[in-house]
Order: structure tokens, then C-alpha cells, then sequence
């Protein structure tokens, strides 16, 4: 079995992609080619073992092939593109050895910032580096052959178009006079849809300051993060903006949990204050952070159960505190930051995630309305589409029961009596997936 199964299988398609994920299906042949590359590793058939694995790669939207993979080759080399977002990887591999690169951006002139930054970058940099050939920024990657397997190039390649995606968005956002190479297969999402995303941009974020407004003026600091980290994760599932935008959004997420000595309330206030700019962006410059694009690799590493159980624990814990100090205007709120905090920060199983994406379209109804999704809960009138909903768990356990005999679908269990119920519910029978194999 491929430990690849463990991230990418997906269930039930989705209309439009959400998160920072693939939103793909893997192939359905995805573990026999994985173990023919690493058999073939074995016997040293270097360029049909990679074949193999990039064909484990691919990945498809309703049964068609995103297209995410090309290879082509002769008797002696085995040509290779990979798209990762709005990176292009394209390489050859030999007998001996494999070398990919992926154009970032043109320099026609001095930039002593950029170049800084690049050298930075390659300190961090596990296989690849960045170089300059002629005018042209590129990153590049060299790898022998000598004792490969499936797992050993796995996480080369992934490096490479990680942080070639990144960085190429990353310029776009802080080097606006620069001119990136090889965009010519990101495309423009429907002005429509764009319209939808920037109405609910604005929605989302005069409620959250309206909110903090209501909140008790004595110690509100906690809640006050809750309500505008959630703003933050919410955007970033459901909207999935790109370059300056997310670069943003990203930063003031990581700062907010990495930067030691200062106040919870000064944290709040700076992203209190991105808010209200994001507020202030008018639509023509809104558009220009979204493009639909085709992606390989994941973002986030595997995270054990055991891990997303405790966190949930956690936070319902947090629930209770303040349910029983009566601040009941934060709980909606911590509910719905729970999803999006995992989706957000973790790897997480197909199964998982996809019930978390239900529980997101239950908890965000007017947005997935929108966006013409079917009604799963309605908000004016407090109802649940109880069958549709217990369906679509079932849809989302049975193609796992056969590999993990004690799944069993909660739809049944759930409480409907209300979303907060509901809510904690199903957070609770998220903790009781069991996915061991018997």
C-alpha cells in the first residue's frame, strides 16, 4: 500500500476548489503504480520506474485528468512537467540523475532586494536553490539515481514546486515592477463568481467589526482573537485568494502565533486594522488576486489523529468557559473557527476533510447559497436538510469501510436541535472516527 493513499483520495467532488489543497481525485490505480516505481527502482529501470510515479501523481476531476503531469521520452531520457499553482516545473531524467527547474522572473535591472531575498530563501532550501541564468531567475533542483525510491524523490519534486508556487506569488506581491515567467496556464476565475467572493468579503468583514463593537468592554481580548482569526481562516478556505492577499492574510496569521512579547490586544489591533484595509480594496483590485490553476503536491504534512482530537477537545473546552461565564455571543463563532483552524494548519485524511467541508457549508449557508451549492441547513428558519446531510456522510465514510471496518457514518447521531448543537456534535463524532486497520 502507498502512504500517498493517506492524503489524497477523495470522495464526493467539489463544484468549486476551496482551501489550500489539491481538490482532486488521485488515480484510481494510484497504489499499483506506486509500488511498480518502487519494484522497478529496485531492478535500477530508472526512467520506466519514474514514469510510474508521475503517472501516481496524477490526479482528475470527475473521472478527466487535470493534466497536472506530462511526461514524454525515448530510449536514453524521460522529459517531465509538473504544475503546482503558478509554478511550472519542467525537467529531464537520465539513467544517472534527474534535474528540474521552474522559471520564477525576468531581472532587466539591478535588484538588490530581490536577490537578498533569494539568498535567504536557499538557506532554508533542503534540495533545491535558486540561481541566476542570464536575466532569468530560476529555481533548480539536481538529484543521482543511485539508490532512489518512490519516497526519496517524492519530497525533492515537492520541495521544488512548493516553494517555486510560493515564491512566484510571493514576488508578484512584493516586487510589483517584476515580470514573472510561465503564468500562461493560470486562467481568470468567472467575473460572476468574483463578484459573489468580493460581496462576501465585504459582508464578513463589517460583521466581524460590528462584533467586536458589541463585545463586553472588560478582558474581551480572547474573544476578540477568536472572531478575527476566524475572519482570517474563513477567507482564506472560502475565498482562496492569491498573490498579495494571501501573502498578507498568511503573515498576519503566522506573526500572530509566532511573535513572543507582545500583547494579545496589540496582535488583535494589527489584524483589526488588515480587516478594515481588505474592507477598503475596491473590485478591480480585489480581482486581481484570484486565478483557477492546477496543483500536484499538498501543502501540509500528515497530522496524526491523536492531534486533531486534542485540539478539538481543546477548543470545546473553551466552548464551556465561556458558556458558563454567559459571553454566549463568541460561541458561533469558536464553533466555526474549529473547522477552519484544521483545515487550515493540518494534513489531514480525505474522510476528514471532507466532512469538515460539510460541516463549513452548514455553518456558512448564505455563501454556499451563492454559490448555488443544494441548501444543507437555512438560516431563517433554523432547519436542517436532515437526510441530505446524512447522505452525504454516508457518501463520504463508505469508499473508506472497506480498508477501516470500524468507520461507521453519524449522520443519525447528530443533534438538530440547533447549529451550536449540531456543531459540537459533530466535532464529537469526528473524535470517534476510528481509522484502524483490521
Amino acid at each position: 500500500m502507498s502512504w500517498l493513499n493517506f492524503f489524497d483520495k477523495k470522495t464526493t467532488p467539489l463544484i468549486h476548489p476551496f482551501g489550500r489543497g489539491i481538490n482532486a481525485n488521485i488515480s484510481p490505480h494510484e497504489e499499483e503504480l506506486f509500488n511498480k516505481s518502487d519494484e522497478a527502482f529496485e531492478k535500477k529501470d530508472i526512467l520506466n520506474a519514474y514514469e510510474y510515479f508521475f503517472k501516481s501523481l496524477e490526479n482528475f476531476t470527475n473521472g478527466v485528468s487535470n493534466q497536472n503531469i506530462f511526461t514524454t521520452r525515448d530510449a536514453e531520457k524521460l522529459n517531465f512537467i509538473i504544475f503546482q499553482g503558478s509554478a511550472k516545473i519542467t525537467g529531464y531524467i537520465t539513467q544517472e540523475s534527474l534535474y528540474a527547474e521552474a522559471i520564477m522572473c525576468k531581472i532587466t535591472s539591478p535588484n538588490v532586494a530581490l536577490k537578498r531575498h533569494l539568498l535567504d530563501r536557499n538557506y532554508l532550501l533542503t534540495y533545491a536553490y535558486y540561481f541566476m541564468d542570464g536575466d532569468l531567475v530560476k529555481l533548480k533542483l539536481y538529484h543521482d539515481n543511485i539508490t532512489m525510491t518512490p519516497q526519496k524523490i517524492f519530497f525533492p519534486l515537492r520541495e521544488i514546486a512548493l516553494n517555486a508556487d510560493f515564491d512566484k506569488e510571493y514576488i508578484r506581491s512584493e516586487f510589483k515592477d517584476i515580470e514573472l515567467q510561465e503564468i500562461q496556464q493560470l486562467q481568470k476565475l468567472p467575473e460572476g463568481e468574483l463578484k459573489i467572493k468580493y460581496d462576501f468579503l465585504q459582508k464578513s468583514s463589517l460583521h466581524v467589526l460590528e462584533k467586536i463593537k458589541s463585545l463586553p468592554s472588560n478582558d474581551n481580548a480572547g474573544m476578540q482573537a477568536f472572531l478575527l482569526l476566524n475572519t482570517l481562516y474563513m477567507l482564506d478556505y472560502l475565498l482562496v485568494a492569491k498573490y498579495n492577499i494571501y501573502q498578507k492574510s498568511s503573515k498576519k496569521i503566522q506573526e500572530y502565533f509566532t511573535e513572543e512579547g507582545v500583547s494579545i490586544e496589540t496582535k488583535n489591533d494589527d489584524i483589526k486594522n488588515y480587516i478594515i484595509k481588505l474592507q477598503s480594496m475596491n473590485f478591480e483590485e480585489f480581482e486581481k488576486n484570484f486565478y483557477t490553476a492546477t496543483y500536484t503536491f499538498s501543502p501540509t504534512e500528515k497530522t496524526a489523529k491523536e492531534d486533531i482530537d486534542n485540539f478539538i477537545s481543546e477548543s470545546l473546552v473553551k466552548i464551556r468557559w465561556y458558556k458558563n461565564n454567559r459571553y454566549n455571543q463568541v460561541i458561533p463563532t469558536i464553533y466555526k473557527y474549529i473547522a477552519f483552524y484544521i483545515l487550515y494548519n493540518y494534513g489531514l485524511h480525505p474522510a476528514i476533510k471532507e466532512l469538515l467541508h460539510t460541516l463549513v457549508q452548514i455553518q456558512n449557508e448564505d455563501f454556499f447559497g451563492a454559490l448555488e451549492y443544494k441548501s444543507l441547513y437555512c438560516n431563517e428558519t433554523q432547519i436542517f436538510s436532515k437526510k441530505m446531510i446524512i447522505s452525504q456522510i454516508e457518501n463520504i465514510i463508505e469508499p473508506h469501510v472497506e480498508r477501516f471496518k470500524l468507520l461507521e457514518p453519524f449522520g443519525e447521531e447528530l443533534n438538530y436541535s440547533s447549529l451550536n448543537e449540531f456543531s459540537n456534535s459533530f466535532y464529537q463524532q469526528i473524535q470517534n472516527l476510528n481509522f484502524e486497520e483490521i
